[in-house]
């Protein structure tokens, strides 16, 4: 599979052959949620917490006689349906990540990669630099190449001129060739690579 080369002001520079087993696959629909449920719950803080009938501060001393108010029989102060008790079944401080194989979600990226090559949703830039570093600059390029939302991945280190520049174009996102990731690359329209990070990518799946 060949992708087109091109430099940030829309000229052709070449092309660049890419394999199969990266880009050329049949995307799986069920890998894909597999692995964007695993992220997304990976990233969740599960920091949430109330306090239960053993943590509230409260005098566990009978409210009143068993008998002859009128009322419940009530005990403890703590209790759930009283103001101010303990919330039963609360929320309580945990992990929220499950378990995925490292080889599926291995594979899960190559799906992902393979379902933006089939619906052409690719572009692949030359370098991507910014000797200004002006965003209004870099919106205009970007808008000659067709870009509006999008993942853009760099090589191993994002140009500090680039960065500085793209960081403030709404609905674009830059990484560096290490942070891709499956539900990043799905939920922008189209995906930049750098010529440096397609040749990382192939160098990580040989």
């Amino acid at each position: 599979m060949e992708f087109e080369v091109k430099t940030l002001d829309g000229q052709s520079a070449g092309s660049i052959t890419v394999s199969e087993a990266l880009f050329g696959l049949e995307p799986r629909a069920d890998i894909l949620q597999r692995m964007v449920r695993y992220q997304l719950a990976k990233r969740q803080q599960g920091t949430h917490k109330s306090k239960g009938r053993s943590e509230v501060k409260a005098t566990s001393k009978k409210v009143y006689r068993q008998k002859g108010t009128g009322s419940a029989r009530h005990g403890n102060k703590a209790a759930p349906q009283f103001r101010g008790g303990g919330k039963a079944f609360g929320p309580v401080a945990r992990s929220h990540a499950i378990d995925l194989p490292k080889k599926v979600r291995a594979l899960a990226l190559k799906h992902a990669l393979s379902a933006k090559a089939r619906a052409d949703a690719i572009i692949v830039v030359d370098d991507l630099t910014s000797a200004d570093g002006k965003t209004k600059a870099l919106a205009a390029r970007f808008g000659g190449l067709g870009i509006a939302n999008a993942l853009v991945i760099g090589g191993s280190e994002i140009d500090a001129g680039f960065g500085r520049a793209a960081r403030n174009i709404p609905q674009l996102d830059v990484l560096p060739v290490q942070g891709i990731n499956v539900y990043d690359i799905l939920r922008r329209d189209r995906l930049v690579l750098s010529r440096a990070a397609i040749e990382a990518l192939e160098e990580r799946f040989k």
